[in-house]
């Protein structure tokens, strides 16, 4: 990777680093959360995944507020996981 020569560059790298790491927690913590619900319903804990809904709502929700995913597409995993729950 080239390094940036000027200082306006230096610092665009900096923080394109930055919202990088951030934009992957924001994504991780998303899909942890989505996943511990689906692994708690395979295993017939049901009122415990809708306890966590909240707490997956949330982390879509930020990471759309981020930019890290879509709009519409937060909305679509939101409804998908709770067209799950309701099975």
């Amino acid at each position: 990777m080239n390094m940036p020569i000027k200082k306006s560059a230096k610092k665009a790298l900096r923080q394109s680093i930055k919202r990088k790491e951030t934009n992957l927690k924001r994504k991780e913590a998303m899909k942890n959360a989505i996943k511990k619900i689906k692994k708690l319903k395979s295993e017939n804990k049901t009122e415990e995944a809708l306890k966590l809904t909240s707490q997956a709502y949330k982390a879509i929700d930020k990471a759309a507020k981020g930019g890290v995913i879509k709009k519409q597409a937060a909305s679509r995993k939101k409804s998908r996981l709770a067209k799950f729950l309701n099975k």
